[in-house]
């Protein structure tokens, strides 16, 4: 791609995250684009941007979502809301932004933000056979939408975004204690030749337009039905990214969940079981990635008060066990989801 989305148009990135935005800005904001609000404010758990319910004068409340200044370029958030869009004019339950005046984006103040409407639910029971295979006919009906076109400001999941670059990055900035220093970047470099490995051995697989970010934190359940939210990581990369996050618990038992997902799946959208290599690869790269937008987010006061274990050596000691672990996994992944 000739475009990348992590060099924004918006407000600096050395500026503070968020610095000024505060409850009257919000309602000032909100206000400005025409809407009555009632002063009513309620922080939503998010980290990576801003998100409040925001009470109105008339009508029910809704969610604001400020982006985090200097992350996305506009056309890359008007990519997000344009794909909610056609994901929802495809008759799937996503949480699309509301359009104002013939607009979903806003900006002012230095900040980006959207609004949507407030939906319930709760996070869906994973192991549930019936949830998997509802998520599965889902999932299937959302890639047969992101296969049929692609992003221009969107990223693309690679070995590089995901492991290389937070690898070095995290030795680069001194985030390592140095009495683990040798053991984390040795460990490192065999982890990621064997994700090398694992891709080499998934091939040519189809890369197609994804949610990026489908952990069941992302999914609400209702009504025996599965709405999906926060497309603010979506991107390009293979199918097996929107899947895997979604089974759980011991080797049988992620081989049976995937089955279950995989039986529904395929009535609506093709699934090339070479990207089965991709499972360990793809658990690994998020691994090292989490521990870097930690480190890169150390600047945001958020961030220091959310995980104050994070500069613990304790902390980096368990990292590099939990990558070991992996390691293994990654090992012995041909014969676990390719038997």
């Amino acid at each position: 791609m000739s475009h990348d989305p992590r060099h924004s148009d918006g407000p600096s990135a050395d500026a503070p995250p968020f610095a000024g935005l505060t409850p009257d800005l919000i309602c000032q904001l909100i206000e400005g684009i025409g809407l009555e609000t009632d002063s009513r404010l309620l922080a939503l758990n998010s980290y990576e941007n801003r998100v409040w319910q925001v009470g109105l004068e008339e009508g029910a409340p809704v969610i604001a979502k400020f982006y985090r200044p200097g992350r996305w370029s506009r056309d890359a958030i008007l990519e997000e809301h344009a794909f909610t869009a056609e994901l929802a004019a495809a008759g799937l339950s996503v949480v699309a932004p509301l359009e104002i005046d013939g607009q979903t984006l806003f900006e002012d103040s230095g900040f980006r933000f959207a609004l949507f409407p407030r939906r319930g639910g709760h996070a869906p029971e994973l192991a549930n056979e019936h949830t998997l295979r509802v998520l599965g006919r889902a999932l299937g009906r959302m890639h047969a939408v992101g296969a049929a076109g692609q992003f221009e400001h969107r990223p693309t999941l690679s070995r590089q975004s995901h492991g290389q670059d937070p690898v070095r990055y995290l030795l680069e900035e001194n985030w390592i204690p140095m009495h683990l220093e040798s053991a984390f970047e040795s460990l490192c470099q065999h982890l990621l030749e064997s994700i090398d490995a694992a891709w080499e051995r998934a091939g040519r697989f189809r890369r197609l337009r994804l949610h990026g970010d489908c952990h069941p934190g992302n999914i609400l359940w209702r009504d025996e039905q599965a709405h999906f939210v926060d497309l603010d990581d979506c991107l390009t990369g293979p199918a097996i990214q929107d899947l895997w996050m979604l089974i759980s618990g011991q080797r049988d038992d992620q081989e049976r969940q995937l089955d279950w997902l995989l039986q529904e799946y395929t009535a609506f959208m093709d699934f090339d079981t070479a990207e089965l290599n991709l499972v360990e690869a793809l658990r690994s790269l998020r691994m090292l990635h989490y521990q870097a937008w930690l480190a890169r987010r150390w600047e945001d006061p958020a961030f220091p008060r959310a995980f104050p274990w994070f500069e613990d050596g304790r902390h980096w000691e368990q990292v590099i066990q939990q990558l070991r672990e992996q390691l293994d996994e990654l090992q012995q992944a041909p014969l676990r989801w390719l038997r």
